[in-house]
């Protein structure tokens, strides 16, 4: 059965077993342990890191990265990469399926993500994404002259900053319209000729039966319910990572020409991912 993305149907609640039970538990305590002692360890060293290296941040990324692939590890799942992460400072753009793609996208190089304000007041996640660097910014473009200016310094710092131009997340069967606001910073006076941007495709692939939108994240669906589905699959799905060639700004003319290559580099590859996992699927149902 093809799900619309408009109809607004999620996928049933799963009912958890005692051996759901046990996994989350083991997993969580795992996943939460290393945080702790990551965080501790961050706090310690960002004093000197920024004494020394003001707002380069050439030392804490490693032990971000660090809890994001071992994080990875604890839960099962699986990344497959296509391509390479660009070296130089700039913009990474990647289309946005649910909060696995921190995990995912911060497991595979250092970056800084760029996310909703809101996001800064939730409870213990709010205060990792300050930690850790995230920028975060209000979709208003009363606010955009201040971000864009805020933005322009983390770059000048040598910073890559990720954000998901869709503006939201979605069930990772397809990609939406990407929203231009965010790429007039990339374009702004000051920032060098060569500031690049390079473009991720990211398509997970569900656990084996299970529905394909296993792990996007959409709509009213509960932050806690997601998780914990996430922590109780026994036998976890995968995700391919494609990380298109970097691309120079300039290149490209005004934000909304950038805004619109970006969304087909992404379509493109996330398109032709989930046509072949949709043909293998209905070879394997004849």
């Amino acid at each position: 059965m093809t799900v619309s993305w408009s109809d607004g149907q999620e996928p049933e609640p799963k009912t958890f077993g005692m051996a759901d039970k046990l996994r989350v538990v083991r997993r969580g305590i795992v996943i939460i342990a290393v945080i702790l002692v990551s965080l501790l360890a961050l706090l310690v060293l960002r004093l000197p890191e920024r004494a020394f290296y003001g707002r380069r941040r050439p030392l804490t990324p490693y032990i971000v990265q660090f809890v994001c692939r071992t994080s990875l590890f604890v839960l099962g799942i699986k990344i497959t990469q296509h391509g390479q992460p660009m070296t130089q400072a700039g913009a990474v753009v990647s289309n946005h399926t649910s909060w696995l793609d921190i995990l995912v996208l911060n497991a595979e190089q250092q970056v800084f993500f760029v996310s909703k304000d809101e996001v800064a007041n939730w409870p213990g996640i709010g205060v990792l994404a300050r930690v850790t660097g995230t920028m975060f910014v209000v979709r208003d473009r009363a606010h955009a002259d201040k971000q864009t200016a805020m933005l322009t310094r983390r770059l000048k710092a040598g910073h890559r900053m990720l954000f998901f131009p869709e503006g939201t997340s979605t069930d990772g069967l397809r990609v939406l319209p990407f929203k231009p606001t965010l790429f007039e910073a990339f374009l702004a006076p000051g920032l060098p000729d060569q500031t690049y941007i390079q473009c991720i495709s990211a398509v997970f692939h569900a656990p084996p039966g299970e529905d394909p939108r296993f792990y996007g994240w959409w709509g009213d669906m509960s932050f806690g319910t997601h998780l914990l589905m996430t922590l109780a699959q026994k036998q976890q799905g995968s995700v391919e990572i494609t990380y298109h060639p970097p691309t120079k700004v300039w290149d490209h003319g005004g934000r909304k020409a950038l805004a619109a290559f970006c969304e087909a580099e992404v379509r493109s590859v996330h398109h032709r991912k989930h046509r072949a996992i949709e043909d293998q699927a209905a070879v394997m149902s004849k």
